[in-house]
């Protein structure tokens, strides 16, 4: 029995890094343990294959997940320490995808950062986002992966850390992977021309060890997100902005919405807090309730 990295997936298929540094093709022992990208896995050979088999999965420091359609909670990954949210250009940013994922992060007690991808078309139009973002504490970096801008600033945040990749489809998650490993490792495609969305191109979650230090893993793009939360409340724990408001909030169950006394309301309307990012908020609240009544 031999400790493990998954280090990929394919459905019930994984690639595993051994202790020792070599990688192995591997299968999962039975339909009770479900190994995600970043988990620590026990592992051993199969006589007379090259196969391994996953017996077991340490437990987890934290994990990123989400509801999928049938309203069970999906893991996209385990024991992260960064998260990498990216918009872009094109396909036209959905600032409030970007917003889950940092709630997602926040809940899972993760740091992250806002990357603006292909700045070669231009910032103007998200500088007030951007700016929103730096100012409650997230890092932020606009890079082209087409010319190689800013991409140093990307390598230096990742440098200490296992990271997963996050986004819309055709943000270019995969050619700033690229970028940072020097390769084209990782599959892209050019944006529909016909719908501007992005088409899915990393089909499996891979961790790609990066040049500077630090891994990534790269997972699939997404043309929606949510956090899976175990309640409606937990939502303002994932906004920092709302989470250091609530506090001067008259109730102490205040839920930011239509109670009468509240911070979070109040600095919203004094321009303190960004009204979108609020807005955000009440969504991830209204979708939470609805997953909980069994509604997608």
């Amino acid at each position: 029995m031999k400790h493990a990295t998954v280090i990929a997936t394919y459905s019930r298929r994984m690639r595993l890094a051994l202790a020792d540094g070599r990688e192995v093709n591997a299968r999962i022992k039975g339909k009770r343990i479900k190994p995600v990208c970043g988990d620590k896995v026990d592992a051993e050979p199969i006589e007379n294959e090259d196969d391994w088999l996953i017996t077991g999965i340490a437990e987890r420091r934290n994990e990123l997940s989400r509801p999928n359609m049938r309203g069970k909670v999906e893991v996209l990954a385990a024991n992260l320490d960064y998260l990498v949210v990216v918009a872009a250009a094109e396909p036209r940013p959905d600032w409030f995808i970007v917003d889950r994922y940092l709630c997602a992060a926040e809940l899972i007690g993760i740091d992250a950062c806002v990357v603006y991808n292909k700045s070669d078309l231009g910032t103007a139009d998200v500088r007030y986002e951007l700016d929103t973002y730096f100012d409650i504490g997230y890092d932020v970096v606009a890079c082209s992966a087409l010319n190689g801008e800013g991409i140093d600033n990307v390598r230096k945040l990742l440098a200490t850390h296992c990271a997963i990749i996050v986004g819309q489809s055709g943000v270019g998650k995969s050619s700033i992977i690229n970028r940072l490993i020097g390769d084209d490792v990782q599959k892209t495609s050019e944006v529909s021309d016909k719908s501007r969305e992005g088409r899915h191109t990393t089909v499996n979650s891979a961790m790609i060890s990066l040049p500077g230090g630090g891994v990534i893993i790269d997972s699939p793009g997404v043309r929606d997100y949510a956090p899976a939360l175990e309640s409606s409340t937990a939502a303002a724990q994932g906004f920092r902005e709302i989470r250091d408001a609530a506090g001067e909030c008259r109730f102490a169950n205040c839920r930011h919405l239509r109670e009468p006394g509240c911070a979070v309301k109040e600095r919203c309307e004094n321009g303190v807090i960004s009204p979108r990012r609020y807005e955000s908020y009440k969504r991830i609240v209204n979708l939470t309730e609805q997953l909980g009544e069994g509604r997608y």
